[in-house]
């Protein structure tokens, strides 16, 4: 038997997970949001998704062939955004805009970086960010759910802004939990996203730290502001954010301390854009702030080396 010892460079902890099994299981954990938006917003939720996802899969495929690189669509991690990308859209986006969201997501906020690792923000959030700053009116048109069809509604607000312009309005605090609500197509339903969390928790796919931190601070500044909590927290993008997208591996820190600073740094970005700013919501321009942060936090939170220097 040989029994000399080999010396080999860092890191030294292996995993069985692959970039492609994490992706697997994320997919996973968003499938009962898409139920739940089927349920709420009707079949066409699936029609945006599958589109997204397409779509996203295709510019991903093209990309490579045309710059020659090795292909990874096999990671899932275009799928991962497809889904996510669909996720942050009224269900009456048209096609043409769904489509144009992708290339935005794939080709300029992550192939152009360099591919998955690389990327300075989440794609999914930048596309969302330049479509809704390009064409608003498609990405605040809200269809109402099928609950309130009954009543010949058409469309409907969402309830933050409920909150400010007709809070007699207010759909009830279980319908809010449902999902049963205006809103996009994969944020509603708090129940299924906090079955997605747990599920990523369980396969310790997420940590808690950066998800418990942005909703816990969100939760305290606008109770200490006076303000709604329950219609502020469940409302808008906030569980889909912390749960899903502010956990990104690539975008988000690495340390512990880091992921709590970029946590409290969503959080109190959400409120102040909330509370202060002229728009209702505050999710994604939080998040793709705090990622263009994320490499000073890494830097003044890294851990020193056992027996280095300064």
């Amino acid at each position: 038997m040989d029994k000399r010892l080999i010396v080999t460079a860092a890191p030294h902890v292996k995993s069985a997970n692959t970039t492609q099994k994490i992706m697997l299981y994320v997919i996973l954990a968003l499938m009962p949001s898409l139920v739940a938006a089927n349920i709420v917003f009707g079949f066409r939720s699936t029609i945006v998704v599958g589109v997204a996802v397409a779509a996203c899969v295709a510019f991903e495929y093209l990309f490579k062939v045309i710059t020659k690189q090795k292909q990874s669509i096999g990671d899932l991690s275009a799928v991962v955004t497809g889904i996510l990308f669909a996720y942050n859209l009224p269900v009456s986006a048209p096609i043409w805009l769904v489509i144009l969201g992708s290339f935005i997501a794939i080709v300029v906020a992550k192939q152009l970086f360099g591919g998955l690792g690389k990327n300075f923000a989440n794609p999914a959030l930048v596309a969302r960010l330049v479509l809704f700053v390009s064409f608003a009116a498609a990405m605040t048109h809200w269809p109402a759910p099928y609950y309130y069809k009954e009543v010949d509604m058409v469309t409907t607000a969402t309830p933050l802004l409920l909150l400010t312009k007709d809070p007699a309005a207010l759909p009830s605090l279980m319908d809010m939990f449902l999902g049963v609500r205006g809103g996009c197509l994969g944020e509603t339903s708090v129940l299924a996203l906090l079955i997605g969390g747990v599920f990523l928790l369980w396969k310790k796919v997420i940590s808690p730290i950066i998800p418990v931190t942005y909703i816990a601070t969100v939760a305290l500044l606008l109770w200490i502001a006076g303000a709604n909590v329950p219609y502020h927290v469940m409302g808008g993008g906030l569980f889909l954010g912390a749960i899903f997208m502010a956990t990104d591996y690539v975008t988000t820190p690495s340390t512990k301390k880091g992921m709590f600073i970029f946590g409290l740094g969503c959080g109190i970005l959400t409120v102040v854009i909330r509370l202060y700013g002229s728009y209702v919501e505050g999710v994604s321009f939080s998040i793709v702030l705090m990622n263009l942060l994320t490499p000073l936090i890494d830097q003044y939170t890294r851990t020193k080396p056992l027996g280095g220097g300064k």
